[in-house]
């Protein structure tokens, strides 16, 4: 047997290792509930050490009680991930705890609709502070340290949104947008350097927060309509993306943003 032979068949028995997040460190911004929650629970089940970070002290508490029962060694802070100087304290602050930052999983995100010739210019730069800005400085503050080490994971929570446009939507769907370009710009300058940055693109998913939209009888029938696996997405669709993109196994992965979505882009 060729030795490249041994060495396909060696890395082949140990595929599912490279899954594993044993010993990796996550920061899961906007963790605290919802798909930020679910994906944070998912780091920890594959292994991670996890800390969670949101604006107020609500559900910080108990979504580190969560992960701590699944054998995370996890943390929580309170930050506004807007604001620049409260980002570079908790960077440091995880980074003191951790000693390193090895995944960062940007799910923070917020949504106003409003008919295009009354949009509110207030809540279109609050949409975008929370949905770009906060991106922005977690990746620049978190990226300096794994460019320090020549490693790092960057998962940025896109939408399908980010693909197309909606009426009465002048703000979600073109942060969105945003975010795809930021993804990609990083991955071409920080590819190079060890960093994988990539996105994931959700479709409408239940959780508490889109419950009373997607309960809407017509606005439910309007979005099964759309994708071809009848149905609405789930947490759980997104721990596999996500656990994914966290590991060694997306090591070539890089610059994608991968729906989430049952097909609803491609119909």
């Amino acid at each position: 047997m060729h030795r490249s032979e041994s060495r396909i068949e060696d890395a082949a028995a140990q595929v599912l290792d490279r899954f594993s997040l044993r010993g990796k460190t996550a920061l899961v911004v906007g963790g605290t509930r919802g798909l930020g929650q679910g994906m944070a629970l998912s780091l920890a089940g594959a292994g991670a050490d996890v800390c969670v970070v949101g604006r107020g002290p609500e559900g910080l508490e108990e979504t580190a009680e969560m992960l701590s029962a699944l054998g995370s060694d996890a943390a929580f802070v309170s930050a506004d991930a807007t604001i620049e100087e409260q980002v570079t304290s908790m960077v440091e602050e995880v980074h003191k705890r951790y000693g390193k930052i090895d995944i960062l999983l940007n799910s923070q995100g917020t949504v106003h609709l409003e008919p295009s010739g009354s949009f509110s210019t207030k809540e279109w730069e609050r949409v975008m502070d929370v949905n770009v800005k906060s991106v922005f400085l977690c990746c620049k503050h978190v990226g300096q340290r794994m460019l320090e080490r020549s490693y790092g994971k960057i998962i940025n929570i896109s939408s399908v949104r980010g693909f197309q446009g909606r009426a009465q939507d002048l703000a979600y769907a073109p942060s969105k947008g945003a975010v795809n370009q930021l993804t990609r710009s990083l991955a071409i300058e920080w590819g190079p350097r060890g960093i994988n940055v990539n996105g994931i693109a959700p479709v409408f998913t239940l959780t508490k927060i889109s419950e009373p939209f997607i309960r809407d009888p017509v606005k439910r029938d309007w979005i099964l309509g759309r994708i071809p696996m009848n149905r609405l997405g789930n947490l759980e669709d997104l721990m596999g993306p996500v656990v994914f993109l966290a590991s060694d196994a997306s090591g070539f992965v890089n610059g994608h943003i991968l729906p989430v979505d049952g097909g609803w882009l491609c119909a």
